[in-house]
């Protein structure tokens, strides 16, 4: 199993969570900030199986600035890091003006050519809004990064199809399991069986049969075994799907 997006600095416990999830293949860790992006690659250091994304999260796209971009392609250059981001945008929290997002997003396409690594992408609207949805599709199409993961999947199958048509991945967390999210469970049955990803995005969005906790990477079993039910396949040829396309895409 792979753990494609998580937040292990923002565990309690990471050390721990890091020992009960031994038998994943890979965990990458992401940074949303320089401090989280150092953590990340910490981590990456001490754990064989644990890989960095180093990058700010849009809504930290305010802080951007010549220095934060020399803090993150020092970074970058670490051979355990293997992710540009997360990065993307986010109108959710208006906490960046669009265009504070665009200059991070330019740069963290940059990143990732400079130092060969996957562009992971967040994307949120407001309710009822598909506006940032629509901005990365049009940012994505004149950009056309080599590689990338549009993470934690919310469902928009406009943006899967322009990402899919651009070489890009899906990835699905546990809201996956969620009962309410049919429509998710349909999109995973629809895509591409090459393209797919699995993800605790920890510590948020815990799977069921541990919502009301803390997620972690080994809950990312939980999210593999929907998808394997919702394209009715076995979970070891799911495993055997998801981890090679995780290979193929952060080259670990």
């Amino acid at each position: 199993m792979t753990d494609t997006h998580a937040h292990l600095d923002r565990l309690e416990a990471p050390s721990e969570a890091l020992e009960r999830a031994r038998d994943l293949h890979a965990v990458l860790s992401l940074g949303t900030d320089t401090t989280s992006s150092a953590a990340a690659l910490e981590f990456a250091e001490a754990w064989s199986n644990v890989y960095a994304g180093v990058g700010l999260h849009p809504t930290e796209a305010e802080a951007f600035s010549d220095e934060v971009a020399e803090r993150l392609r020092a970074l970058a250059a670490h051979p355990r890091v293997r992710a540009s981001g997360e990065t993307g945008i986010d109108y959710y929290w208006d906490a960046a003006t669009p265009e504070a997002q665009f200059r991070l997003l330019d740069f963290q396409l940059e990143l990732a050519i400079e130092h060969d690594l996957a562009l992971v992408f967040h994307v949120r609207s407001k309710e009822g809004s598909d506006a940032a949805e629509r901005d990365l599709e049009a940012w994505l199409r004149e950009h056309r990064p080599p590689r990338f993961v549009l993470h934690a999947f919310g469902g928009d199958m406009k943006l899967a199809e322009t990402g899919l048509d651009l070489g890009g991945y899906v990835s699905f967390a546990g809201n996956l399991t969620y009962k309410k999210n049919a429509h998710l469970r349909e999109a995973a049955a629809a895509l591409p069986a090459d393209r797919l990803l699995v993800e605790t995005d920890s510590p948020y969005l815990p799977p069921v049969p541990k919502r009301g906790k803390k997620n972690e990477p080994a809950y990312v079993r939980y999210t593999l075994e929907a998808l394997a039910l919702a394209r009715g396949v076995a979970f070891e040829e799911m495993e055997r799907i998801t981890d090679a396309n995780a290979r193929r895409l952060f080259r670990w």
